[in-house]
């Protein structure tokens, strides 16, 4: 695959996600922040979550996203700092450019798709926002989407309130998104030499992850169809998380109900009305306090082991430390060394690639790589310099 050339406007999570697949490529990504704002602290606000991890601009919550990139300064609230990011464009033969930014912002930052296809045709544009240009002052933030877009009503206790998801899920599907659409302009790019301009909203991308339960409304569903269900499936019966003498078990199950109650410890959970999908949704209650009463009998391990003669999806609960421990993922683990030297483990790959990078340079500090992109572009050591003097660059 060949390499490529990504300069990124990006902070938060949701387009940093979306680069990181880039820089796991084997891509040169160059990540672009803000000068300092009175005030203010400089550059993604995420360099100052979390614990110290290298220095008071790397703690922990910005490591893992923008693990093998580069990071420039450029103050782009300034002409000189916009003529720069055309020059960088041009001389660096940029491939991709991508920004989240509300829309609103890109023509006074001279980020627009019209402004930056003028000096390379055949570029690629990419922008993460809320809702995408025809919002454009509309701020982005998961959970603020989660609650809109329906995440929070349909997760958690039914006789709960409304809860957030455990993870930025939108963050990361809006991040997705980029690398997907990226891809497929590229691929268009090859046969028609043109570039494109790609919005992605994140309430749309969010939305079309609606596909249980929004397509429901107009087959007149029952309302609990679409609300929240706990650990159980709407649909599936029995699926739910169940009590063990040591713990508990999460068991998938539904069309294999016959070879679930041909296991003798779950054979009394069995009558002629539980026969079908349909007479279980009737009993659905029952069910699921007849399979605890025999689950709490039994350990984890004596569970998992008729449930995997079965063939009937099930497993223990794992805590975060146990997954990154698990043998099916501990060799797909991607990497990054501390300044100091010690190893992070980090979240594997989506996919297996082929040549992919799975040990990446630790997160760049704030502006370390202005001076060295900036010379690249042709800059001198006096201009760069002069540039800095003029609060135009920071970092180099």
């Amino acid at each position: 695959m060949k390499s490529r050339t990504v300069l990124s406007l990006e902070q938060a999570l949701s387009l940093p996600s979306a680069t990181l697949r880039f820089a796991q490529l084997g891509w040169r990504v160059i990540r672009i922040e803000a000068t300092k704002a009175d005030g203010g602290l400089p550059g993604d606000p995420n360099r100052y979550i979390g614990g110290r991890v290298a220095d008071d601009d790397r703690r922990s919550y910005f490591i893992a996203p923008n693990v093998g990139k580069e990071a420039i300064a450029l103050n782009l609230k300034l002409p000189r700092g916009q003529e720069i990011l055309r020059r960088l464009i041009s001389a660096l033969d940029v491939d991709v450019f991508c920004c989240n930014t509300l829309p609103s912002r890109y023509k006074a930052l001279g980020i627009d798709y019209a402004t930056l296809c003028a000096v390379k045709p055949d570029l690629i544009w990419a922008g993460i926002s809320a809702m995408g240009p025809d919002y454009p002052e509309v701020p982005g933030y998961d959970p603020v989407i989660q609650a809109m877009c329906g995440y929070m009503e349909v997760t958690g206790d039914p006789a709960g309130p409304p809860t957030q998801m455990g993870l930025p899920v939108i963050d990361l599907k809006a991040g997705d998104e980029v690398y997907a659409s990226v891809m497929l302009a590229l691929l268009e790019r090859s046969e028609t030499g043109r570039g494109k301009a790609i919005h992605v909203s994140m309430l749309q991308a969010a939305a079309s992850w609606l596909i249980t339960v929004l397509p429901l409304i107009d087959c007149d569903c029952d309302p609990s169809e679409i609300t929240r269900a706990g650990n159980e499936h709407r649909k599936f019966i029995p699926t739910n998380v169940y009590p063990a003498k040591d713990g508990f078990v999460y068991m998938a199950s539904d069309v294999q109900w016959r070879r679930l109650t041909a296991v003798a410890k779950f054979a009394p959970v069995a009558n002629a009305v539980r026969a079908t999908n349909e007479g279980r949704h009737k009993e659905r209650e029952a069910i699921h306090r007849d399979m605890a009463a025999v689950t709490s009998r039994h350990t984890v391990e004596e569970l998992l082991a008729d449930l995997r003669a079965a063939t009937i999806p099930a497993t223990r609960i794992f805590d975060i430390t146990q997954v990154r421990d698990l043998p099916q993922l501990r060799q797909k683990l991607t990497r990054t060394i501390m300044p100091q030297g010690r190893v992070v483990r980090m979240q594997p790959m989506a996919v297996d690639v082929e040549k992919a990078v799975s040990d990446l340079a630790f997160a760049p500090s704030y502006g370390a790589h202005t001076g060295r992109v900036l010379a690249q572009a042709g800059y001198t050591e006096k201009e760069i310099a002069a540039l800095a003097a003029d609060g135009v660059v920071a970092g180099a």
